[in-house]
């Protein structure tokens, strides 16, 4: 697998040597998921930071009466993890899973303090990923908590426009927080058409 997207991506944020590259492709895994497959399941610790090189997955947990709550969307260039299991190796209370066949680098935590110590750069890369973490998730907490589910749905569409062609009628419906059958409501109201 290819680690070009990768540093591409890093490359943004910090400037790496190609020591520095060779030695972080050198703690990395590559792994593929097919549809459907699961990447964290509820109760598994994480132990790895994942970066999605081709595929899309989904980060849901499930209520007591088991219905699904999606929290996000990693697709192309995103990562994935459960953060709070990461960092404080516990149970996980998400689940991670591919909604497409998906392709992935992975590091693990102790790679990641390894990293940390031999290209101390990489520290400044992962806070400045922790920060937008936190700050989109703060921000989907306010909307949820101020914003009309036709405010959330439109809003959602302009920054993942890819969004209706890649995930299912009854996923974005999840991730708004409401029924499968009020956001077809409310997209014919819209005027959108159903993709599924």
């Amino acid at each position: 697998m290819s680690f070009e997207l990768l540093i591409s991506s890093i490359s943004r944020h910090i400037a790496l040597t190609k020591e520095e590259i060779d030695f972080f492709t050198s703690l990395l895994k590559s792994k593929s998921l097919e549809n459907g497959e699961f990447l964290l399941r509820e109760g598994d610790v994480c132990k790895y930071e994942s970066f999605v090189v081709k595929g899309c997955l989904k980060t849901y947990y499930l209520d007591e009466n088991g219905t699904e709550h999606i929290i996000d969307f990693s697709i192309e260039e995103w990562w994935a993890d459960d953060l709070y299991s990461l960092l404080t190796q516990t149970p996980s209370k998400s689940n991670i899973k591919a909604i497409e066949d998906t392709d992935i680098l992975q590091i693990s935590k102790t790679d990641l303090e390894l990293l940390y110590q031999k290209v101390p750069r990489f520290e400044r890369f992962f806070r400045i990923l922790f920060q937008n973490a936190y700050i989109t998730q703060r921000e989907q907490i306010n909307l949820a908590l101020s914003a009309s589910a036709e405010e959330r749905y439109l809003l959602f569409v302009k920054k993942k426009p890819y969004a209706e062609k890649r995930f299912s009628q009854k996923d974005i419906a999840s991730y708004l927080g409401v029924t499968p059958q009020f956001f077809s409501t409310l997209k014919k109201k819209l005027g959108r058409v159903n993709v599924d």
